[in-house]
């Protein structure tokens, strides 16, 4: 007998006779009466944590750079695959929110999503079956992607057959880029294909500018945003959009100004210019500063807009070891937290039983990391200890989410206030 039907391991059962500890958990009384403070350790560590009113401070900013640009803002979310931080967003106003799977999808619209852009091609007959699942039940006003004549084939024969129809964005991409259409040939012969498919709905026009490389990188960003609203612009001409709101969108976390700017300027009053940035709800200390640092630059913000972005995520570990002077062995590892766009860094450092954190010196540094375990130098003569904690910033939130099934909420006071739950 497989091992995979082996009635001895029932994991509904044993969860039922007693909760799951999983990473970042704490006391089992937190889940019928809150009650967890970070510096009481109630919370086992590493533990991914989440300010409250950084997260509100982020939600509040973007909203208020979105309506500022008269754009509509669907936020990526496949950052965090929240669905608690979904709600929120579209609480504070987002008009959809973006995916970019089937599966994700799913999950979205499980917990009330009820607009989604999925920013890809939806290929392969499962995923096809599970929008159109999602599409019979009602209640979602869904867009995918498509950018070749044999994709849209495929989606008209297998919606057809189902009597649903498609609503699709012609993406338009970049040589040496990603998905997307390379020549107005293209363009045009996919609006041909189409228009020759009446349960496919060309719903509007998709870029994604961030695949963009080379020298002057913001003056060709600008030059591609525009030539994609010109081929917007004149297929409307052509009448060759199916329902009377266009969606015209692009923007990730890097150029959404750029984007905004050049597709919220006049446009016709039947397009909808749609931005999609994710990472802004919780932000960074590396990869999502510098770009946002470059944009407040580039477009002179802090004179429009209150404030700023702020990093929103830490990730608290302990000091396991210092086997020699000067080198700090940390609770925490690849499979914590991101090291693809810049490695950890320190902010807080607390011994328990202090009255509260203080920030960690500027010399204290993770220089490697292992799956459990990074290392961290510092001067000698610091007084770090074995089990103080220590608070890390992150760079690249999209690759710290995925390695947590929950996180906590807390607030100034470092009481966790709610556990938010991830679906990756």
């Amino acid at each position: 007998m497989s091992v995979y039907n082996n009635s001895s391991l029932d994991i509904a059962e044993a969860l039922a006779e007693a909760p799951l500890v999983v990473k970042g958990g704490g006391k089992p009384e937190f889940y019928r009466k809150p009650g967890w403070n970070l510096l009481r350790e109630d919370v086992s560590l590493p533990a991914a944590v989440l300010y409250r009113s950084r997260l509100e401070n982020n939600l509040q900013w973007m909203q208020r750079f979105a309506d500022k640009r008269k754009v509509s803002l669907a936020p990526h979310g496949k950052t965090t695959m929240a669905p608690a931080l979904f709600a929120h967003q579209m609480a504070a106003g987002s008009w959809a929110m973006t995916l970019a799977t089937a599966t994700q999808v799913s999950v979205a619209h499980r917990f009330g999503v009820r607009r989604v852009i999925m920013a890809n091609q939806l290929v392969g007959q499962r995923n096809m079956e599970i929008i159109s699942e999602l599409l019979a039940k009602g209640l979602l006003d869904f867009y995918c992607l498509v950018d070749s004549v044999d994709n849209v084939r495929e989606l008209a024969r297998f919606f057809s057959a189902r009597n649903q129809s498609l609503q699709v964005l012609i993406e338009i991409g970049v040589a040496g880029g990603r998905c997307g259409t390379r020549t107005p040939a293209d363009v045009q012969a996919l609006v041909e294909e189409i228009a020759r498919h009446p349960v496919i709905q060309l719903a509007g026009i998709e870029t994604y500018e961030g695949v963009i490389k080379g020298d002057n990188l913001a003056e060709r960003i600008r030059a591609h945003v525009v030539m994609v609203k010109g081929l917007c612009l004149d297929l409307l001409a052509q009448n060759a959009f199916d329902v009377q709101k266009i969606v015209l969108t692009g923007a990730g976390s890097a150029w959404y100004d750029i984007v905004a700017e050049v597709f919220g300027e006049e446009l016709n009053q039947r397009i909808i210019p749609v931005i999609r940035p994710g990472c802004y709800i919780v932000h960074d200390q590396g990869l999502c500063m510098h770009n946002q640092d470059n944009l407040m630059a580039r477009c002179g913000l802090d004179a429009e807009i209150d404030g700023d972005l702020q990093s929103a995520m830490e990730i608290w570990a302990y000091v396991q070891s210092i086997p020699e002077p000067g080198q700090a062995v940390i609770t925490l590892g690849k499979r914590d937290v991101a090291f693809d766009a810049g490695l950890p860094i320190p902010n807080l450092h607390y011994r328990p039983g202090s009255e509260s954190p203080v920030a960690a010196s500027p010399e204290w540094k993770v220089v490697s990391m292992m799956d459990q375990h990074a290392a961290m130098t510092f001067p000698a003569g610091d007084d770090l200890r074995v089990g103080d904690i220590i608070a890390f910033g992150t760079s690249h939130p999209c690759l710290t989410f995925d390695k947590w099934q929950q996180m906590c909420v807390i607030d100034d006071n470092y009481n966790v206030v709610d556990l938010v739950r991830t679906f990756f």
